[in-house]
């Protein structure tokens, strides 16, 4: 029940009124399937002894209605007609399981979507706490066996529909029998519930566990794949790999045999009831006429009750073992985080840190009341050895952190999660590892906005690069998964004129050179300036070579700023 609420709660009101209505196509098929049952025994009846259609009261009236000529033509237009009715009922069946699957991986379009929108929109911060291959194992796996939990949901509800209604279909035949049999499956399955409930609902939730860890160590070993060439027969990656391997199989094979075991069962207890059920009519009728109607109908029905029990319980047992997959999406749907807003703030004078403390979740201070002032066009340079918080610093001053105390003002506006997205909007940021996804130049310097390409040729000459990319295919030109296809240094151009696309009005550099040697370091850096002569420069470095040209020059150190240069005419 808890599930079901989660599972309600986390279903949009339009896929809500979808839900409802495929309930309804459900109580129509479950009906259909039982009508499908009930007038089998009839036409064996009538088929059997004819006589039989002028002692009914109902199959009389219908043979002088239409005026059959014979017993025989009526029973054959009833068995037309039988035929008509079966084929409608494929018909709607097939169209139901349509809805079905369109509604289900609708809402996986919706879940997987709903998530990477929230994935997205995730504050920085928040976003370093996390997993990352948990992440992909909630957005690619838990949604798709999301679907396939409401799949099961609602065929659990069409199968014990039915098996009600042809319940009632056999109490009408003969009920003491019914009543045997209804105590006697309801015990088996009660049995097979208890002992595999919590067995399966286990390893449901050690799947997912085994899962996450399966897309860690492929993440780790396609990010570390070259130090791997480095490391002789890899044999400790293959193992680790190999042992989450077999524990993923043990767990599946482990679920496919429980999930199994009922239908196993019950087939061959199936067969037992029906000869239970033959020897039971011939004992209690002594008329031949009635023994083969009543048996093709009891098994008829549980040719349709038994597998219908099976399927309850295999979709019973699939919903134990996925649901750990609903309670992962609910969880991350249900986070709530401070929104971001865009309202406009503008940068024409100063970014004003003010009294600005900044700590970690393990309250240890990284920043202690800092005060500093960023004009516009200024070239600033932060120094320190690593660990000493110059990137902490810079990532408060392009928005990527909030302060714990204190503020951070642009000209005199207060930074906040209002106003905090049209802020990063003025922004170019260049990280010491530039990361290329695998496709063409061009699509990876207009990551996330609009392809332009005449800017995007525009930001390529102003990084110095395009003219190497001429000789090949231009900004067509594939740079592989990573980038591995170019140099360290054409990865850097490719970043700075990525950073530049949006035309920024502050410019990041993020020891983006570090990487390089001297002589491309030198390059790179002399196009930065170039480039950056109308936009306010900020670099994090712990060379003090490549910040000559900065007016100022902080030496952060120990969650204190030291202003170490100024050659600022603001001040």
């Amino acid at each position: 029940m808890h599930d079901i609420k989660r599972l309600i709660c986390i279903i949009p009101n339009n896929y809500k009124i979808i839900f409802f209505i495929l309930l309804a196509m459900s109580i129509f098929l479950s009906v259909a399937e039982v009508v499908g049952v009930s007038i089998v025994m009839p036409f064996i009846t009538l088929a059997s002894n004819p006589e039989q259609i002028f002692n009914n009261v109902y199959s009389k009236a219908i043979f002088d209605y239409f005026s059959f000529k014979s017993s025989v033509t009526f029973i054959i237009y009833f068995g037309f007609v039988l035929v008509a009715f079966y084929i409608c009922r494929i018909v709607y069946t097939i169209l139901y399981n349509y809805f079905l699957n369109k509604f289900t991986f609708n809402l996986f379009n919706y879940y997987t979507n709903a998530l990477f929108a929230s994935y997205i929109k995730l504050p920085y911060a928040e976003f370093t706490k996390k997993n990352t291959s948990n992440l992909m194992r909630i957005i690619t796996n838990e949604t798709i066996n999301l679907s396939i939990y409401i799949q099961n949901l609602l065929m659990i509800f069409v199968e014990i529909f039915t098996i009600l209604l042809l319940y009632i279909v056999l109490l009408t035949i003969d009920w003491k029998m019914t009543i045997i049999l209804t105590a006697f499956i309801v015990f088996m399955v009660s049995v097979l519930i208890f002992f595999l409930r919590n067995k399966i609902k286990t390893e449901g939730a050690k799947r997912a566990s085994i899962q996450s860890d399966f897309f860690k160590i492929v993440d780790e070993m396609f990010g570390n794949f070259k130090l791997l060439k480095f490391i002789k027969n890899n044999a400790k990656v293959s193992e680790n790999f190999y042992k989450t391997s077999l524990m993923f199989s043990e767990v599946n094979i482990l679920n496919n045999v429980l999930s199994n075991l009922p239908k196993i069962l019950l087939e061959n207890i199936g067969f037992t009831i029906l000869v239970v059920i033959v020897m039971y009519v011939l004992f209690k009728y002594d008329d031949p006429n009635f023994v083969l109607p009543i048996i093709s109908v009891y098994a008829l029905a549980l040719y349709r009750i038994l597998p219908g029990v099976n399927r309850i319980l295999g979709s019973y047992n699939t919903i134990l073992f996925l649901s750990k997959s609903l309670e992962s999406i609910h969880n991350e749907l249900s986070i709530k985080y401070v929104i971001e807003g865009g309202d406009r703030i503008e940068f024409k004078k100063n970014i004003v840190l003010d009294n600005v403390t900044f700590e970690y979740t393990n309250g240890k201070p990284i920043l202690n009341n800092i005060n500093l002032t960023i004009h516009k066009y200024d070239r600033i340079a932060f120094v320190g050895r690593s660990g000493g918080g110059k990137t902490t610093l810079v990532d408060l001053i392009i928005g990527l952190y909030m302060p714990v105390e204190g503020s951070i003002l642009l000209d005199g506006v207060k930074l906040s999660s209002n106003n905090i997205q049209h802020y990063r909007s003025k922004i170019g940021y260049i990280p010491q590892s530039v990361y290329l996804f695998d496709g063409t130049v061009g699509e990876n310097v207009s990551f996330g906005y609009k392809y332009d390409k005449k800017k995007i040729i525009d930001c390529l000459k102003k990084a110095n690069i395009y003219d190497f990319l001429a000789t090949k295919d231009g900004i067509n030109t594939m740079v592989g998964n990573g980038g591995i296809q170019i140099s360290g240094g054409q990865k850097q151009r490719i970043g700075i004129a990525r950073a530049l696309y949006n035309d920024p009005d502050i410019l990041v550099l993020d020891e983006a050179t570090s990487a390089l040697d001297e002589n491309t370091e030198e390059k790179i850096m002399d196009e930065i300036y170039k480039i950056s002569k109308e936009k306010t420069l900020l670099i994090i470095t712990h060379r003090l070579t490549t910040v000559s040209r900065c007016n100022k020059i902080y030496k952060v150190n120990n969650g204190d700023v030291k202003l170490l240069k100024d050659n600022s005419s603001n001040e």
